[in-house]
């Protein structure tokens, strides 16, 4: 249902049901992943096929080692994608983490785990969650992000990236797109066909790494 982009990692495929309900249907995920290298951003979204159902949205919720689970934001059908701002806990250096495993005596992984939480709950439930986080926000970072930068000093931001990456995959995606005999007038694809998208997506990436960062052609005119 979901697919997780940390910036400089390799796309998160392997999401875990937490919970199992009596229709088959979960409605919690989680991703696990290293917590180093150090990030500020995760990228949520869809994959294609993917509606949540009606009066619903994707809760997002994130875990770092040592404390509780965070809300950062959520998806809904309309939404189907976002980057999240998070700010992970300071990295130990190699020395530091070497003297803290002698001191401890353990044999923990450096850094250790995060843990990204994917929560279907009902629109009621999340909207008080988002006007909460969005009233954490600084008014300094608040007003910054009203000021829009000039055509010569816009920059590729990772919200692009994010929004170019999404496009390629559906587009690749939704060629093998199947009726779900489960569920009338809705779409499905395989894993697998994921897995060969980033394959393929990776090799162009390896072949030409800066061809996300032109100008969209859709854009031209």
């Amino acid at each position: 249902m979901f697919s997780v982009i940390i910036p400089g990692r390799p796309c998160l495929t392997d999401i875990v049901a937490v919970d199992a309900q009596p229709n088959g249907h979960a409605t919690k995920y989680a991703f696990n992943f290293p917590l180093a290298p150090s990030f500020t951003e995760i990228i949520v979204f869809f994959l294609p096929g993917t509606i949540l159902p009606p009066d619903t949205a994707a809760a997002i919720y994130v875990q770092f080692p040592g404390a509780d689970f965070r809300f950062i934001g959520a998806l809904a059908n309309e939404k189907p994608s976002a980057v999240f701002q998070v700010q992970s806990p300071h990295l130990r250096s190699e020395p530091e983490e070497e003297d803290v495993m002698l001191d401890e005596g353990s044999s923990s992984t450096a850094g250790g785990m995060v843990t990204l939480g994917i929560s279907i709950e009902p629109v009621q439930n999340v909207a008080p969650q988002l006007a909460a986080l969005e009233a954490e926000k600084p008014a300094a970072a608040q007003s910054t992000g009203l000021v829009r930068q000039s055509r010569q000093q816009k920059e590729f931001t990772t919200k692009v990236l994010a929004q170019r990456i999404i496009g390629n995959a559906f587009n690749f995606l939704a060629s093998f797109a199947s009726p779900d005999p489960r569920h009338k007038g809705e779409e499905v694809v395989s894993l697998k066909t994921f897995r060969d998208w980033w394959t393929k997506f990776e090799r162009k990436v390896d072949m030409d790494p800066s061809f996300l960062e032109r100008e969209d052609p859709a854009a031209q005119g």
